[in-house]
């Protein structure tokens, strides 16, 4: 566990993977993840991350690294303007990537619940991020069709998650660390959380 008001993550290499979760950041009332940006811990996960290290952001933490500019594009209000908390099925995009070599292809059913997860980029990050395959999961239905339907806050192209150009900073909306129980009948997000470790292997 990091606190946000320290500095220090010496106990860290570019082996290990640090998780901004999900939930709420202070000063979200202005902007989810404005001002948690700023925070020492921030700074220096920015550090981390610029040096090759892993990061992934769920949620809020995706809000925050975008925010930080570790990844490109912004979350904005969903497009119905209430809370979306549901079930939701995402489906990996092909790429090469840490997450992408783990769930190739598949369709993952994996919760959401945020009001402000709308993913949104002007036209050349757009393009960017397809020629660069840097989206990593898109809103479908249970067959795997991404489709408007599906999409279940109006997020630009249906984006549920993307990474950086260097494959090592991850942003996702839904909540993988809440598919990861038999009790709970979904167990789909573990092969999300489990790909980072796969990839120390």
């Amino acid at each position: 566990m990091l606190w946000h008001k320290d500095r220090d993550l010496s106990m860290f290499d570019k082996e290990d993977c640090i998780v901004l979760p999900g939930g709420f950041s202070y000063g979200d009332y202005l902007r989810c993840g404005a001002l948690a940006r700023f925070s020492p811990m921030m700074e220096q996960v920015i550090n981390f991350a610029n040096a090759g290290g892993k990061v992934l952001g769920v949620c809020n933490g995706f809000q925050i690294l975008c925010e930080s500019g570790l990844l490109p594009g912004a979350l904005l209000q969903n497009d119905h303007q209430k809370f979306a908390c549901k079930n939701v099925y995402i489906k990996n995009e092909f790429g090469d990537n840490i997450i992408s070599n783990s769930v190739q292809g598949r369709t993952l059913q994996i919760p959401i619940a945020h009001g402000e997860g709308r993913y949104y980029a002007d036209a050349a990050t757009m393009q960017q991020l397809k020629d660069n395959g840097q989206i990593v999961f898109r809103y479908a239905n249970e067959k795997g069709e991404v489709h408007l339907d599906a999409n279940p806050n109006g997020a630009m192209d249906n984006i549920a998650g993307i990474c950086n150009a260097g494959k090592n900073v991850f942003g996702m909306m839904p909540h993988p660390e809440r598919a990861c129980s038999a009790d709970l009948h979904n167990i789909d997000g573990r092969s999300i959380l489990s790909a980072f470790t796969s990839a120390i292997k």
